[in-house]
């Protein structure tokens, strides 16, 4: 039975109101301030009229990029300075530091300066206090600040600075067809290429944090043909996340239509597409459990929404109309007569099928004339057949992925507490291998059983507690009266690989506590993180690894959380599958165009993905830990630049506990 894609029920919701969200969220708008700053600063600090030549080396500094260093010169020549002059160097010092994204440097520092009088150190203090102001996502405070400056006569620095921090409290307050106008105009005051070129792409990274409705509809609304190009270009680069089919045919006819356009000198040449992406399939179709028994036919739909949602996305980008028809394996009869019948129905590309049983029967029953992308992988023995990719959200990319990030993070000596069962020793079995591969030591290692409350005996011997009581035993026997007790857990174990979901994850961190462990820093697979409403009070501390459209969704996709939940509130705990639906639909283009041989890696919903030889797509994933009950997004390792501290509930110190992510959830865990 096949359902032609216009027809199914609650898409016109999705296709109208998407993306959803009235407001942005404090976290991304001071991540929009941080880029802009940074990749905009050197267009806007250029400092003229120095007076010495420690302020001449400030300037070069600031204007190769090096804000920091810049703002050390700055602040080294204000210890030595009294009065008006202190002032004004700790400013130029305060702008260097938010030039950097150091909000917490510049206020401590701004902190000391009365507010001048009048003059350049006026216009100075007031751009510092309106960028300070955008940092905390108040970007109404900052505009009573620039606008009325922006009426009055200027120093061509302070002007410019001005109307580049005008243009980001617009984007900020989501009007980007100001903030193009505040911009274009910027450029008329740059006299060289380099900072034309800086303008531009200060812009361009206000945009691709824009809402891309928003930037869809004041595109609509734009009469300036160079506004409307702008707000265009920024409009399909939100939607697509600059990647797959939808970018590529989407900047194939932008250039077609916008051939002199000034945004070309930032999306550049390297920047222009795969041409092999223009070529796509032109009818996919989708296998997929949508009747049958409630636990599948539900994975089903929600991995069904996903994919429609990536597909409305691309649609309006294509030259060709794209179709998509959907097959329900239970009713067509098993995987093999639902591949067998999209064929004949000229599916070039199916995506499907989605139960491990059926993936297996499909491998097994077929030939693959045309190419499939299973949403499950098959048995670790069994041969893929030519044209057969697999995608699943494997448990075991989850326990490498603990292993890697653990390394990262400085640890070599691990041991392991998991689940007594067949997914415990799988995701143990992955965790030893990429941990030992690149050099860590597994000292130890326990299982336990699932249906009990009490793990003392396993934590016991594993933290090697077991034999500390035994000596304190025996000094007692020999002393014959009471003794002072501190039991010491093993010393050479500097993390815990703890394989757990939710509720044993509380079990197991309370008792670790109770055993003298609760110190050492457990690492997680994302069946910790489960998707209900309880308070994760009791897991504080564990750093887990999960998909982005979970706990870090890039900007083009921030919004499409929040639109599932609110259309679909009967798939939260399957959100993992609206973001597994929506990479299918974008691991097509490439996976088509390329015929398997090769895949560029997709910045995806689930993680970063890649191809490997054997036919199989694995991800790297987005990092949080779980601080006061809620699970916040941790920066990637390269840009981590100390230890990440949690106060528990008791007022504890605790140093990074660490994990990764899991499939869906642990009743979804193996279809």
């Amino acid at each position: 039975m096949a359902f032609d894609l216009f027809d199914i029920f609650g898409l016109m919701a999705l296709i109208l109101r998407h993306p959803a969200g009235k407001s942005r969220s404090l976290a991304s708008i001071v991540a929009l301030l941080i880029v802009s700053l940074i990749l905009g600063a050197c267009g806007t600090t250029g400092l003229g009229g120095f007076s010495g030549s420690g302020e001449n080396r400030a300037g070069r500094l600031a204007e190769n990029g090096r804000h920091n260093d810049a703002a050390g010169v700055y602040i080294g020549l204000a210890v030595d300075a009294i009065g008006a002059e202190r002032d004004r160097l700790t400013l130029l010092a305060v702008e260097q530091w938010l030039d950097a994204g150091d909000l917490a440097r510049a206020e401590r520092s701004f902190s000391g300066v009365q507010k001048p009088a009048a003059d350049a150190p006026l216009a100075l203090w007031n751009t510092n206090s309106a960028a300070m102001s955008l940092f905390r996502g108040n970007a109404d405070a900052a505009l009573a600040l620039l606008e009325p400056m922006s009426r009055q006569p200027l120093a061509l620095r302070d002007r410019l600075r001005v109307e580049a921090l005008r243009a980001d409290a617009w984007i900020q307050k989501q009007d980007p067809t100001r903030a193009v106008e505040l911009m274009i105009q910027r450029e008329v005051w740059l006299d060289s290429s380099r900072q034309i070129e800086q303008n531009r792409n200060r812009l361009w990274q206000g945009l691709l944090v824009s809402n891309p409705q928003i930037l869809r509809v004041a595109a609509q609304a734009a009469s300036n043909e160079q506004i409307r190009g702008w707000l265009t270009l920024g409009s399909l680069a939100t939607s697509t996340g600059q990647q797959g089919v939808g970018w590529s045919n989407g900047i194939s006819r932008w250039r077609d239509s916008n051939a002199n356009h000034p945004a070309l000198t930032v999306i550049g040449e390297a920047e222009a597409f795969d041409h092999e992406m223009l070529d796509y399939p032109r009818q996919v179709a989708l296998l997929l459990p949508l009747s049958g028994p409630k636990r599948e036919s539900a994975a089903g739909k929600a991995l069904q929404n996903g994919f429609l949602g990536a597909y409305f996305a691309t649609a309006s980008a294509l030259d060709d109309r794209q179709s998509v028809r959907i097959y329900d394996v239970n009713s067509e009869g098993g995987a093999s007569a639902a591949y067998q019948n999209a064929v004949a129905d000229g599916a070039e590309f199916v995506v499907g099928p989605l139960l491990k049983k059926n993936v297996t029967e499909l491998a097994n029953d077929i030939l693959v004339p045309v190419p499939v992308l299973t949403l499950n992988y098959l048995p670790a023995d069994t041969l893929a057949p030519p044209g057969l990719f697999q995608f699943a959200l494997a448990p075991e990319d989850e326990a490498a992925s603990a292993a890697i990030r653990a390394l990262g993070d400085g640890h070599t000596r691990a041991i392991a507490l998991v689940p007594n069962n067949d997914w415990g020793r799988r995701v143990l079995r992955s965790f030893a291998t990429e941990f030992e591969g690149l050099g860590g030591i597994l000292l130890d290692h326990r299982s336990y059983t699932l249906d009990k409350q009490d793990f003392s005996s396993e934590i016991e011997t594993l933290m090697g507690l077991y034999g500390s009581v035994q000596r304190y035993q025996r000094m007692r026997a020999n002393i014959g009266g009471p003794l002072q007790f501190d039991p010491r857990r093993r010393q050479d174990a500097e993390f815990i690989f703890l394989a757990a979901g939710a509720d044993t994850g509380r079990l197991l961190k309370s008792q670790l506590k109770f055993h003298y462990s609760g110190d050492i820093p457990a690492y997680s697979t994302s069946i910790v993180n489960s998707l209900d409403r309880q308070s994760k009070s009791d897991l504080n501390g564990i750093m887990f690894a999960d998909a982005p459209w979970l706990i870090d969704p890039q900007p083009w996709i921030q919004y499409l959380p929040a639109t599932y939940a609110k259309y679909w509130p009967e798939e939260r705990r399957l959100s993992r599958l609206h973001a597994m639906g929506f990479d299918a639909y974008n691991l097509i283009a490439s996976l088509y165009a390329n015929r398997g041989d090769e895949m560029l890696q997709l910045d995806g919903a689930t993680g970063e993905l890649f191809l490997d030889q054997q036919g199989r797509i694995h991800r790297r994933l987005a990092w949080a830990q779980f601080q006061r009950g809620e699970a916040v997004a941790l920066p990637s390792q390269d840009e981590i630049g100390g230890p990440i501290q949690d106060i528990s509930d008791d007022g504890e110190l605790l140093l990074p506990d660490a994990a990764d992510d899991a499939p869906w959830d642990s009743e979804q865990q193996e279809l």
